[in-house]
């Protein structure tokens, strides 16, 4: 991650965190989720893009790239099966850089926040979790991470 510098006037250095930076930041939120909560994403794939491509933002009908911070893609824990599937590829969640960047340019919330926030909602809304019960995992990673 860019070390950004402690005195507030050094503006001129500070950069946004790169893909890989991103990346980074993304696998550790992550790892702080609860494991009961990871264990749902068996072999999950985390992957950073600057924008979701042209197919998903026409299928889910988005007016902009910057609409959507992340997305889950895969077989969710009630469709998966007992059975073993061959070809299956496994699930993604797919975080987007620059419109999460947006996002915390116009908020008052960290970036590792928001991200936990993303990874954890769109982990927890594709497995059928209440907001009460996402606000509680997001509570966690964030006590873990201090």
């Amino acid at each position: 991650m860019n070390e950004q510098p402690s005195d507030p006037d050094d503006w001129h250095s500070r950069t946004a965190p790169s893909l890989g930076e991103f990346e980074r930041m993304a696998e550790a939120a992550f790892a702080r989720l609860p494991e009961n909560f990871r264990a749902l994403c068996r072999d999950v794939v985390i992957l950073v893009t600057d924008f979701p491509d042209e197919d998903v933002l026409e299928e889910l009908k988005a007016e902009s790239p910057f609409d959507l911070l992340g997305l889950f893609s895969g077989v969710g824990l009630p469709q998966d099966s007992a059975v073993a599937e061959t070809g299956r590829l496994p699930n993604h969640i797919h975080l987007y850089r620059r419109p999460i960047l947006d996002y915390w340019a116009e908020h008052e919330e960290t970036l590792g926040h928001i991200v936990t926030h993303v990874l954890v909602h769109e982990i927890g809304h594709h497995f059928g979790m209440s907001d009460d019960d996402m606000e509680r995992i997001e509570a966690l990673a964030d006590s873990s991470a201090q």
